[in-house]
């Protein structure tokens, strides 16, 4: 039998062709996964150096500046650091707990950033209740830090998994209940329906202006749910040594530490979705977006310049946490709960209340 030998060419070219498709195919499916996880990382790396450079400035010292230019690699140093470090585990605490409670930390606040909109049609999932998804996946995180503090075998680590429990409790009502307040304005829950109804008056459209209360209480409360200065009380160094991750190192303990930051991030995007207009930057009698077309054209140019200012503002955002860390003092357990409890969760209904009424008798 004689086989033509154009049609053996025509048949590997063929398989080679398919082959080819698969692979792009295979590259195109990664694409969307790895392109938001590499910037999430990014973001977290700029946070590091912006804390240390403004931690510096604040305290009168240099700070970072030999790891790259200006210091810029400092952190990606300490992250290369802890990976080579050796896991240390407990000998007689549980194992499985252990080793799972700072992945549950860390995967519960990366799904948060799915509903999130960086920009005019730049968002993972715009789902109807998105603020919501991130409130009821958020309150994941310390069911992670209990399973570290419980699995250390360590009554400093259970102390501070308790502490962080307790206070993830106490201040996610208040801060669901400006949650609330903010979809009654908006008449909506998805992300991108709020930062579109905040466009529609400009500047002065942000819900900062509409809801001063609800912002005060949910930046305060924001601050205790990423248990920052002066919420720090699970990991309060004078009393728990280092609270839940007591017990931890190498890799373990750097995916707390980046825990740490992806919730700062998540939070900031947060206010700046919910309060700062999102990718909107409207000043008064200058229309960025119409000069921009950010919402009719939807192009590169308009998506690049929406992200821009999404970011923007939440980096800016970031001053107050981390200005906040190197000026108040830490609360003790007491104070942190009565705050929670007595002031911020009435105030929280009340303006909730006003939200409801004012919406009502508008119709």
């Amino acid at each position: 039998m004689i086989i033509d030998m154009t049609e053996v060419q025509a048949i590997n070219s063929f398989f080679r062709s398919e082959s080819l498709k698969e692979v792009y195919g295979l590259i195109w499916l990664l694409v969307p996964i790895f392109t938001p996880v590499s910037g999430i990382i990014i973001g977290v790396l700029v946070i590091v150096w912006l804390e240390r450079q403004i931690s510096a400035g604040v305290q009168q010292r240099i700070g970072p500046e030999y790891a790259g230019p200006l210091g810029i690699l400092q952190a990606l140093a300490d992250g290369t650091k802890l990976l080579f470090k050796e896991d240390l585990l407990p000998s007689r605490g549980d194992i499985r707990l252990f080793s799972i409670g700072p992945s549950i930390a860390v995967i519960s606040i990366l799904i948060s950033y799915s509903v999130i909109p960086f920009g005019y049609r730049v968002v993972l999932d715009d789902l109807s209740i998105g603020v919501f998804l991130w409130i009821a996946v958020s309150s994941i995180a310390p069911i992670g830090l209990l399973m570290s503090g419980y699995g250390s075998n360590n009554k400093y680590s259970f102390l501070g998994g308790l502490r962080a429990a307790a206070q993830s409790i106490s201040y996610e009502i208040p801060l669901t209940s400006c949650v609330l307040s903010i979809s009654l304005l908006s008449n909506s829950s998805s992300t991108v329906d709020i930062v579109e109804a905040q466009s529609k008056y400009g500047f002065w459209g942000w819900n900062l202006w509409r809801q001063p209360i609800g912002f005060a209480v949910f930046l305060i409360s924001s601050l205790a749910e990423c248990e920052r200065l002066p919420f720090d009380l699970p990991e309060a160094e004078e009393e728990l040594v280092a609270g839940y991750q007591t017990e931890y190192s190498g890799i373990k303990f750097g995916l707390f530490y980046v825990a740490s930051y992806l919730n700062l991030l998540v939070s900031s995007l947060f206010v700046t979705v919910l309060y700062l207009g999102g990718w909107n930057l409207s000043l008064p009698y200058i229309f960025i977006p119409e000069l921009f077309g950010i919402n009719e054209l939807g192009g590169v140019f308009g998506t690049t310049i929406g992200i821009f200012i999404t970011l923007a503002k939440a980096y800016l955002f970031l001053f107050i946490p981390i200005t906040t860390r190197w000026t108040l003092p830490r609360m003790r357990i007491d104070q942190l709960l009565n705050l929670g409890w007595k002031f911020l969760l009435p105030i929280s209904l009340g303006n909730l209340l006003l939200t409801t009424s004012s919406q009502l008798l508008s119709l």
